[in-house]
């Protein structure tokens, strides 16, 4: 193609049609410049269509990450309620159950000691997004900016606060070892009942919080991977 503008251009300077040439001139660098045009709209055009695969991808991969974040934190969501509510019946009942029932008191007492769970989000995607600089590309700058809050706002107080909660179980752990270990309660006099039901409080206190903190993140969660509206464009 070239060449054969060349060889217009050669005939038109050899036959003295200077006037013809330079029309000629002009619309061969319209020419050129509308095909740099183009050539530049498709590469743009490729462009967004490979950001948007990416975006499209992301999301597919961080919806994944929090329906899984989700199970777990219900599950652990599911395990803190029946401490919450064998704490409140030891706050009411421990003297009375100590001096009348010790077996519901073991009972009791083994429901509030099962295993402590703490939650850690699966990170993968996310993590990925951010040392990529993907965010400042994306279009749905509502998503982005629901996945910020969760991941540094919300997510990180939960890792935090869920640090506490160890320390604190940890505590009531190793100074009530034994009624953990045999699966019933020693004898006490009324001030170490009130020092057991302090230490447990300050546990129950931290636990309760969590929980609600939980429930948030819960609802955060469901506002990214249910809503259609969430979805790239």
């Amino acid at each position: 193609m070239i060449s054969f503008f060349r060889i217009i251009r050669r005939k038109l300077l050899s036959e003295g049609k200077t006037r013809r040439y330079l029309k000629y001139a002009l619309g061969e660098t319209v020419l050129v410049v509308i095909g740099i045009l183009i050539a530049l709209q498709i590469n743009n055009w490729n462009e967004k269509r490979i950001q948007y695969e990416k975006e499209k991808e992301f999301i597919s991969s961080v919806k994944n990450d929090l329906k899984q974040d989700r199970a777990f934190i219900q599950r652990i969501i599911e395990t803190i309620e029946p401490k919450i509510e064998a704490y409140d019946t030891l706050n009411r009942d421990l003297l009375d159950l100590y001096r009348n029932d010790r077996k519901a008191l073991d009972s009791i007492f083994q429901v509030y000691f099962t295993a402590n769970r703490t939650f850690y989000p699966i990170l993968g995607s996310y993590q990925s997004a951010v040392s990529g600089n993907q965010f400042t590309h994306f279009r749905n700058k509502e998503l982005s900016n629901k996945l910020i809050k969760l991941y540094n706002s919300i997510y990180d107080r939960l890792i935090d606060n869920g640090r506490i909660l160890d320390e604190r179980w940890s505590f009531i752990s190793k100074k009530y070892s034994y009624e953990r270990r045999t699966g019933s309660f020693r004898d006490m006099e009324p001030e170490q009942l009130t020092e057991f039901l302090d230490d447990l409080y300050h546990h129950y206190v931290q636990l309760k919080w969590y929980r609600d903190q939980l429930e948030i993140a819960k609802i955060e969660i469901d506002k990214i991977i249910v809503e259609d509206k969430m979805e790239a464009k």
